[in-house]
Formats: C-alpha cells, sequence, structure tokens
C-alpha cells in the first residue's frame, strides 16, 4: 500500500511539474480554428514557446483573454464531488483545461510586422501576400469582408483564427484595452498536437506559406 501511495505521488507531482514548466492539456471549444481544430479536440501545448524557442508566423498558439475578448460562459456542471475531483486532477494535468479564459488563434503578425487586408484579397504582411488555402477552413475568404491595416506593436502578436468568418480574432477585438493585440506575457505556449480523439490526431507544424515574408527590420 505505500508503495502505490507512493508511486501515485510521484506520478502526481511530476504531472503537475509538467504541466506547470513544459506541456499542457487544453480543450477546444469553438468553432474559429476548423477545420484545423474541431469542437471537443485536445491538443497538447508546449510552454518552452515563446522562451527557449521563438514563436514564428503560422504557429497556433493558446493565450489568456487579453480582456474583453471572451463573454461569459455558463460553467460545466457537476456535483460537489465531480467538481473538487475535476478541479484537483486539471490542476495536476491529468485533465484539460476548459479553456474558460483561454483563446487558441494563428499568429499572422510578429512585433513589428504590417499586416493588412482589403477584406477580399489575401492577408499581407510586410509588403508579401500570404497563401493561406493550405489551412483555412473550406470557403473561407483570407479575412471575410473585414478590411485592417495594423503595425504590431513591440512585445505583442496579431492572431487570426482559420475558420475567419466564425472566429473574434484581433479583427474584431480592436476597440477592447489589447487594441486588438496580443500581448507575448498572456501566451501559455504553442499548440503542437491534436492528442484526441484519434481519429483527428494530428502534428500541427509551422506551415511554410510565411516563409517569403521579409522581418519587419529588413522593410525600409
Amino acid at each position: 500500500m505505500r508503495e502505490t501511495v507512493l508511486v501515485v505521488a510521484v506520478a502526481l507531482v511530476v504531472s503537475l511539474v509538467v504541466k506547470t514548466f513544459l506541456l499542457q492539456a487544453f480543450f477546444i471549444p469553438s468553432e474559429s480554428m476548423e477545420q484545423t481544430l474541431d469542437i471537443g479536440d485536445r491538443v497538447i501545448v508546449s510552454k518552452l514557446t515563446p522562451g527557449p524557442f521563438d514563436l514564428h508566423r503560422g504557429d497556433v498558439i493558446v493565450f489568456s483573454d487579453p480582456g474583453g475578448w471572451l463573454t461569459a460562459t455558463t460553467p460545466t456542471q457537476r456535483g460537489p464531488v465531480g467538481t473538487v475531483v475535476a478541479g484537483a486532477l486539471t490542476f495536476v494535468g491529468l485533465l484539460p483545461e476548459d479553456s474558460d479564459d483561454h483563446l487558441i488563434k494563428r499568429v499572422i503578425g510578429l512585433p513589428g510586422d504590417h499586416v493588412t487586408s482589403d477584406g477580399q484579397g489575401p492577408v499581407v504582411v510586410n509588403g508579401t501576400p500570404v497563401e493561406e488555402s493550405a489551412y483555412l477552413a473550406a470557403g473561407e475568404l483570407p479575412s471575410q469582408d473585414q478590411p485592417f491595416d495594423v503595425v504590431v506593436p513591440a512585445g505583442r502578436l496579431w492572431v487570426m483564427g482559420d475558420n475567419r468568418s466564425h472566429s473574434c480574432d484581433s479583427r474584431c477585438n480592436t476597440d477592447t484595452p489589447s487594441g486588438g493585440f496580443v500581448p507575448l506575457d498572456l501566451v501559455t505556449g504553442r499548440a503542437y498536437a491534436v492528442v484526441w480523439p484519434l481519429s483527428h490526431g494530428a502534428w500541427l507544424g509551422t506551415p511554410d506559406v510565411f516563409d517569403a515574408v521579409p522581418d519587419a527590420s529588413e522593410i525600409s
């Protein structure tokens, strides 16, 4: 019995350390990232990006609400015991976060980038049009009649969902305190893989569609 208790305790501590510093699971609650991510998918997020590893345009990230992006949601109804158990398992990382105060989007603009769209044609980053059809939801325009023209401030990101007409992302949050930008210090990490359901398992790599985009420092 003592050995069993010790093994369980060590496993819980290891899980908590992993969740705190390395990896964390999140539940996808909305359609904003379809068809890359479906409602109900579980994704694994690396907390080493940003940090030891740099963020890149095209990465899918999880971040805390910068303020005013999310509306109030009804918490999942559980009994008193279920609430305590679920909270404890989520705390140590054995259950995915419900994502009630987090969002998941794709990085389109890094600090200093000039990002524009006329609402019909492609998104243009630092003067280079980006062909995003590889990951946009079927039939979606790059900005779905929402033109914008922004320069990403230092320490901020411009993000968009892959299901552009069903994603309230940087474009529709320009009137919030964040101005539509995501502070880097609110980024939980980069989503690396869909791990559940198994039928939708996939690696979330960095697409090469941004390879031709010059850095902001290279634009005169």
